[in-house]
């Protein structure tokens, strides 16, 4: 998973670590700290995790995976008009 990709849609959803983490199914008194960690890169979700924070956040899991910021940028524009309209 590409780090900062994880804080951008958190970001974009208006969602606090906190928050996310315990929507993910994160224990409330560690979900800030490990949202904190999967964001700086310190430590890694697994690909389970990873589909967790894309229902919630409403993206495909490929989102969190590219390298190419445009292309990811493609990837929300291209899954909005698909199924979001």
């Amino acid at each position: 998973m590409v780090p900062i990709r994880l804080r951008y849609a958190r970001k974009r959803a208006k969602l606090t670590q906190a928050r996310l983490g315990t929507l993910a199914g994160i224990d409330i008194n560690l979900a800030r700290s490990r949202i904190c960690q999967y964001e700086l890169g310190v430590h890694r979700p697994t690909f389970e995790m990873v589909c967790k924070f894309a229902e919630i956040l409403n993206l495909p899991e490929c989102y969190f995976y590219t390298i190419n910021d445009n292309l990811a940028e493609d990837i929300i524009e291209l899954y909005y008009d698909k199924y979001c309209n």
